[in-house]
C-alpha cells in the first residue's frame, strides 16, 4: 500500500437513501463483522451486540417504530410519518449496534459505550475498505426505550447506532473537513 493512511483519508458515508444492491453477502459480512468487533475492551466485557435488519424485517421494524413515534409525538405526521415508515428500508442491510452496559463493572459506562461505538465505526472503516458504502444513523428511535424492546433489549442495553449498509448509487462527494490546525494543542505544565 503506497499510503497506509489512504482508507482513513478517504473514507467517508454514503447516505442511506443512496445505497442499494447488492449488500455484502453473509461470508462478507460475517468477516466484516469479526473484523469490527476487534475494538479496544477496557476489562474484556464485551458490552456490545449487533442486529441485523433484513429484507421485509426492515419495512415492518420502520412501521413499529412509527406506530411507537405516533403515539409519543402527535406533530408526526403527514411527510415526517412516511419519512419514518421507510428509514430503514433503502440501504439492503441495516445493522443495530447495540452497548450492552455493566453497572458493576470498575470499567467506567463512557468506555463501555465508546466500545459499542467503535464497533460501529469499524463496521463503517470495514464496509468503506470493501468497497460498500455505509451511513451510521441513530434519530430519536436509537434513544426511545419502547424501540429499545421492539429490539429486545435488556434495560441495561442502549442502541449506539443504526449502521446501513449496501452498495453506494451515486458518487458521493466529500464533505468539508475540519481543520487539525484549529483543533491540536499541546498542554505544557
Amino acid at each position: 500500500m503506497a499510503n497506509p493512511l489512504s482508507l482513513l483519508q478517504q473514507r467517508h458515508s454514503v447516505p442511506a437513501r443512496q445505497l442499494g444492491e447488492p449488500a455484502p453477502d453473509d461470508a462478507t459480512l460475517h468477516a466484516l463483522l469479526e473484523a469490527a468487533i476487534r475494538v479496544p475492551d477496557h476489562g474484556k466485557l464485551v458490552p456490545f451486540r449487533l442486529i441485523a435488519l433484513r429484507d421485509e424485517a426492515k419495512l415492518a421494524f420502520g412501521e413499529r417504530v412509527t406506530a411507537i413515534g405516533m403515539r409519543n409525538n402527535p406533530a408526526m405526521i403527514g411527510a415526517k410519518l412516511e419519512k419514518e415508515r421507510h428509514r430503514y428500508t433503502f440501504a439492503p442491510l441495516v445493522i443495530a449496534v447495540v452497548a450492552r452496559l455493566d453497572a458493576d463493572s470498575k470499567v467506567p459506562e463512557i468506555e463501555q459505550k465508546l466500545c459499542a461505538g467503535n464497533v460501529a465505526y469499524n463496521i463503517l472503516l470495514g464496509a468503506f475498505a470493501l468497497g460498500y458504502g455505509a451511513q451510521w444513523l441513530t434519530g430519536w428511535a436509537a434513544y426511545d426505550r419502547e424501540v429499545a424492546a421492539l429490539l429486545g433489549l435488556a434495560g441495561n442495553e442502549h442502541v449506539v447506532g443504526f449502521v446501513h449498509l449496501g452498495t453506494p448509487q451515486i458518487e458521493v462527494p466529500d464533505r468539508d473537513r475540519p481543520v487539525l490546525a484549529e483543533l491540536l494543542s499541546t498542554w505544557t505544565p
